[in-house]
């Protein structure tokens, strides 16, 4: 049987949006010996989400906040360890900014850590300033102009 591969727009507090919850807990913070909180979702009330979806399990998911009607930053990028290396992430990327773009967004802004760097760089983002610490790794500020 082939394998279904979607991306779509989800909306918080849904049932997408929890299963992307618990990839993100799973691929980000539980490795760094954190979990989020209902603290940290409730302020994604207002954020765009998207994710990627193989056979319709959530495989993928991407947060963008929104700084103004023009720019966003993209936040808690995470792909299932079963999907990574697969192109899952570009692809839900590509989508999420040509939805983004669509609505009027012109500009996107992220903290990537250090050993994504390069995944980043094959998007179109290019790094601005020096290296800092967040939640004890290094990252670097990358930007992108969305065509």
């Amino acid at each position: 049987m082939a394998t279904t591969f979607t991306t779509q727009q989800i909306e918080w507090d849904s049932v997408a949006y929890h299963s992307a919850c618990v990839l993100r807990d799973t691929e980000l913070r539980l490795p760094l010996g954190m979990q989020l909180s209902a603290e940290d979702v409730s302020a994604e009330k207002y954020q765009e989400h998207f994710a990627a979806f193989v056979d319709d399990v959530l495989v993928a998911c991407v947060l963008f906040k929104p700084f103004s009607n023009k720019h966003l930053k993209l936040r808690q990028m995470a792909v299932a360890r079963s999907q990574q290396g697969r192109g899952v992430g570009q692809r839900l990327v590509a989508f999420a900014e040509l939805k983004l773009q669509e609505s009027g967004f012109q500009s996107v802004e992220l903290a990537a850590r250090c050993t994504a760097k390069g995944f980043y760089l094959k998007l179109g983002y290019s790094p601005e300033g020096a290296i800092f610490t967040e939640v004890g790794i290094p990252h670097v500020k990358m930007v992108k102009t969305l065509a």
